[in-house]
This record gives structure tokens, sequence and C-alpha cells, in this order.
């Protein structure tokens, strides 16, 4: 860790941003002066909330010169507070050629906030971070949850990641397709998009159950009707776990229709199947499935 500015105490911090406010009031403020720049970048150690919250905002809006010192700050700053705020500020800049900085803290930084202020950062540069969170997520080595922030900040990207959907959802790695179902299943959501919904069903087919169960829940979460008779086949899948969670989906699109099928699973051979369809048919037949 590199040695940092001397950390300011609560009246200098108030009297930096009072200036820093006028000095913006009256586009007089240099946002080529690294000095107050970097005073700023050390203010985001604050004790309090707000201050840190006016900062990470001011610095977000100076952008720019900002970005470097900032980066600099979410690698190397001793205290993981500014290693916090640095990510949440970058957030706000949304510099693209800032995403290998923040992928670096979201795989090596030891501080839980950290990597999670890093992987929302991420998440707001859009297309730009698909390419090396499809990485993280193929990658074997990597922990549990570090693909499962990988998986958010892609289902976060929606339609922005649309272009890369596609292969990744033929992805030899079963945890690339499984983040990938949610994501295209956002595009379905945010577009309406008919190729990335019949990219979605096609997913209850998929060779692997774990898919097939994120498929099914997935279209569950959206009550997409046009799925109707995919989940119904879905409810007949060899593996228990799709079959369990195809009749949550289905209480949940709150077809009529579906109550036969849901019936005869109440004759599944494994008992969870069975009290999720008797409980999918209450929900349909009181007709709150659909208003969830």
């Amino acid at each position: 860790m590199k040695e940092n500015t001397p950390v300011l105490d609560p009246d200098e911090t108030d009297a930096l941003m009072r200036s820093i406010t006028e000095q913006i009031d009256r586009d007089t403020f240099d946002a080529e002066d690294v000095t107050t720049l970097k005073q700023m970048v050390e203010c985001l150690g604050d004790s309090r909330g707000l201050v840190r919250l006016r900062f990470a905002q001011t610095l977000g809006d100076i952008g720019g010169t900002a970005t470097p010192l900032l980066v600099d700050a979410l690698l190397h700053h001793a205290n993981p507070v500014v290693r916090r705020a640095a990510g949440k500020t970058l957030a706000l800049i949304i510099d693209p050629t800032t995403v290998p900085s923040l992928l670096h803290a979201l795989l090596n930084d030891e501080d839980t906030v950290v990597k999670g202020s890093a992987v929302g950062a991420l998440a707001k540069m859009g297309a730009a971070s698909v390419p090396a969170l499809l990485e993280i997520l193929a990658d074997p080595i990597r922990s549990e949850s570090t693909k499962g922030h990988a998986a958010w900040a892609l289902g976060f990207i929606g339609a922005d990641a649309a272009p890369f959907l596609e292969d990744a959802i033929k992805s030899d790695s079963i945890d690339v397709r499984c983040a990938t179902v949610g994501a295209i299943a956002h595009l379905v959501q945010e577009k309406g998009d008919a190729r990335a919904a019949q990219m979605l069903l096609e997913t209850l087919q998929d060779r692997d159950p774990n898919v097939r169960s994120e498929a099914a829940s997935a279209i569950g979460k959206m009550a997409y009707l046009p799925a109707l008779p995919y989940l119904i086949t879905a409810l007949g899948d060899i593996d228990g776990e799709v079959r369990r969670t195809a009749a949550v989906s289905l209480g949940k699109l709150g077809d009529r229709s579906a109550i036969p099928h849901l019936q005869a699973a109440l004759n599944d051979s494994l008992e969870p199947v069975r009290v999720l369809a008797k409980l999918a048919i209450s929900k349909i037949e009181s007709g709150i499935g659909n208003k969830e």
C-alpha cells in the first residue's frame, strides 16, 4: 500500500467542501489542481456518510482528471473506506477504461464491500464489462461468491449485453449459461426482444438441469405467458429440481389451463414437487398467481 495524503479533520473537510462548492458555483474550480483532487479523494474516508457522498458526487461530476486518482485509491489505498467509496465514485463517472482496474479490485481486494463497489461499477460500464464478466463465470478457479457478483452484473447490464448473449448461451460452461439466462430474461423484459424470448424458451431444453431450472425460474419471475406450454413440458422433466421450479413458475403465470397438468403432478415421485404443484393450483384458482 502506498503512503497516503494526511487525512483532514472534520472542520478542515467541511471547509474544503465549502471552498470547492463556492468555486464550482463561480465557475472558477480548477479541475487540473491535483493537490485539491487528492484531498477530495482522501475525504472519501470521512467518518460521516453524507460527507463521503458529497465528495463522491462532486468527484463524479469532475470525472476526467479525477479518474486516475480514484483508480489509484481503489487499487492501493490503505483505508478500505476510501477504496469502497472510490469504486462507487467510478460508477458515477462510467469510464470504460477503468474496467481492468475494477476487475482487479473485484478479484483481489480482501474487503467484501470493496468487491461489491467494484462490481457495481463494472455493471454501470455496460457492454465494456461483459467479456470480462463472462470470463469470470467460465473460470473454474473463481469462487461462487465472485461468480455470483459477475452474474448479478451481467443481469444488470441487460440490453447492452445483447451482442454477447447468443454466443454465451452456447458456452461449454454451465455457470456462463446459467448467468446468461438471467441476462436474456432482462432483455425480454426491457425490450420485448423476440429473439431473446426464443433463446429463453430454448434454454428450457438445455442439456444441464441447472440451466433448465434457472430458465424456468426466470420465466416465472417475469410472468412470461408465451412460455406456458414450455413450462408444462418442463413439469415432466427428468430432473426433480426442474419439475419443482416449473410448478412454482406455473403458479406465478396464473393460467388456468395449467391446472390439469399440475393436478397430474400431485402424483409426482418427489414430495416437494407435489407440495408446490398443490400450492400452484391454489394460487391459480384464487387468481393471485399473475398478480405477484
